[in-house]
């Protein structure tokens, strides 16, 4: 679709880049010419992930743990980044997200996805934006939110409230920072089944097939396409699209608001108590 040089000379940073759909943006990102740096909480996995998109791909990726919930973390990273000079663009892709109750929701089950999905999101994007303004560069964020983000969704409560502030964030500061030239886009994707969301996202077989059989095109997302819109949205060729939010799932949420809703139909109790998490100790 693109050509090879696409994002010669380009150079991003994506959060959450050591694993899923991170990973695929990263790898497509180093295909078409881009310097690519990830972070993550895990530096086993950037450096394992570093090493096996360089050789895949050919490409120079760079790899800096972070754990994005931590705003002196996200400062030291942003350092460091930009001691080696300053990027073109920011990928917001780390997240959290699991199904429950939502009366079952402990306060540190509701943070743990809050606090990496909103909090980090907001600490990386504030943080790249100082610097671009004070510089006076023209730069590019693109967030990853979901179609629940404007829909709610039942069973991951959490995840919809803080995706619904991503996208908030990403419309307000598209007015307030385009005129310096710093664009912010989103991308709303359906199921993209990677390991370790679809472990606890659906964990059950039954769950699999209920969302893949509510989709009008009956399947599952290719990780190519998804980071095929995202090359899209940070090439210069989407240069006017500013505050947008582009969704990427088949049909799905036309079809039925709240990609998880459809859980309460599916799940027993008998279910619920399956997936839960075991108390340690």
């Amino acid at each position: 679709m693109f050509k090879d040089d696409l994002l010669a000379g380009k150079r991003y940073l994506i959060t959450g880049g050591g694993t899923g759909i991170g990973r695929n943006i990263a790898k497509r990102y180093l295909e078409l010419g881009a310097r690519v740096a990830i972070c993550g909480r895990r530096e086993e996995v950037l450096a394992q992930t570093s090493e096996e998109l360089a050789k895949e791909t050919g490409g120079e990726i760079l790899y800096h743990p972070c754990d994005i919930r931590d705003p002196d973390q996200v400062e030291s990273l942003l350092d460091w980044l930009w001691s080696g000079g300053a990027p073109h663009g920011l990928v917001n892709n780390a997240a959290g997200n699991f199904i429950a109750r939502s009366e079952e929701l402990s306060s540190r089950a509701f943070d743990a996805v809050v606090r990496i999905v909103l909090n980090g999101t907001a600490y990386m994007t504030l943080g790249c934006g100082r610097r671009w303004l004070a510089e006076e560069r023209k730069a590019s964020v693109l967030s990853i939110v979901t179609s629940y983000a404007w829909t709610g969704s039942g069973y991951v409560l959490p995840s919809a409230m803080a995706k619904s502030g991503v996208l908030a964030m990403t419309r307000s500061l598209a007015v307030e920072w385009g005129p310096r030239g710093i664009r912010f886009n989103a991308i709303a994707p359906g199921p993209f089944p990677t390991k370790g969301a679809w472990d606890r996202l659906v964990p059950l077989p039954k769950l699999a097939r209920g969302l893949e059989e509510r989709i009008p095109l009956g399947r599952a997302g290719d990780h190519q396409e998804l980071a095929d819109l995202a090359v899209y949205l940070m090439a210069d060729g989407s240069a006017y699209v500013n505050g947008d939010v582009v969704t990427i799932d088949g049909g799905e949420w036309l079809k039925g608001a709240g990609q998880f809703s459809y859980v309460g139909d599916i799940m027993t109790d008998e279910d619920w108590e399956t997936i839960r998490p075991k108390k340690k100790g």
